[in-house]
């Protein structure tokens, strides 16, 4: 049977725990225990030292009214592929971003072919990042709005934070997906000193959010 680790974040003692045995004296009965099995024990301590955040609400958070907005967004077409199968080489993808001023908007797009959905997503807000810092924009108050919470969570949770301090591998022990892509926008963020994130449903009501989807698929329809 494969060795399994045990993090215990809330319990009578907090820790990581090499059986179900001893993990299970530290929770039961306890209120409210939050514990987790991992089949790593790198897997187990980027769980345990993850800091708890959440995407709030904008109108909750920060005061918005002066803020410069950014919209990101990615896609791709595959040819009746299955769930599950790999993308094929000449399936279509693209990528997209709005940034909204007081003054002007700026956009951008691109697309190329057999490149998955994620890392179209993660893409375009490398760019858009990158875009904010050649406009110097860096130190204004930037929401960010996605519909990606494959771009999200690793930055609202602190999984970024976690893959770079245990090397770059997931709670599992496998390397992290378009790693590349990651590693910039691990190098992008320090240099924005008022970035806020938020979420939103994609193809839904938000204009901005539709206007980027158009752009990519516009970008696609080229290809």
């Amino acid at each position: 049977m494969a060795k399994k680790y045990y993090a215990v974040k809330k319990g009578r003692q907090p820790g990581i725990y090499q059986s179900w045995a001893e993990c299970q004296r530290q929770v039961n009965g306890y209120p409210n225990a939050k514990f987790k099995g991992f089949a790593t024990i790198i897997g187990a301590k980027q769980w345990l030292n993850a800091q708890e955040k959440t995407v709030m609400p904008i109108q909750k958070s920060i005061n918005a009214s002066d803020a410069i907005y950014i919209y990101t967004d990615g896609g791709s077409r595959n040819h009746g592929n299955k769930l599950g199968q790999h993308v094929k080489s000449d399936d279509k993808a693209a990528w997209a971003y709005l940034i909204q001023t007081n003054d002007k908007n700026y956009t951008g797009t691109d697309g190329e072919l057999g490149a998955t959905n994620n890392k179209m997503e993660i893409t375009a807000l490398v760019y858009a990042l990158k875009k904010l810092i050649t406009l110097n924009l860096q130190n204004k108050k930037i929401i960010a709005i996605l519909d990606s919470h494959y771009v999200l969570d690793p930055i609202v949770q602190g999984w970024l934070t976690n893959w770079q301090r245990c090397g770059w591998v997931t709670t599992s022990g496998k390397p992290v997906a378009n790693q590349m892509l990651w590693k910039e926008i691990a190098h992008l963020l320090p240099r924005f000193t008022d970035l806020h994130f938020d979420w939103t449903k994609g193809h839904s009501t938000n204009a901005g959010n539709n206007q980027v989807d158009e752009l990519l698929n516009q970008t696609m329809d080229k290809l």
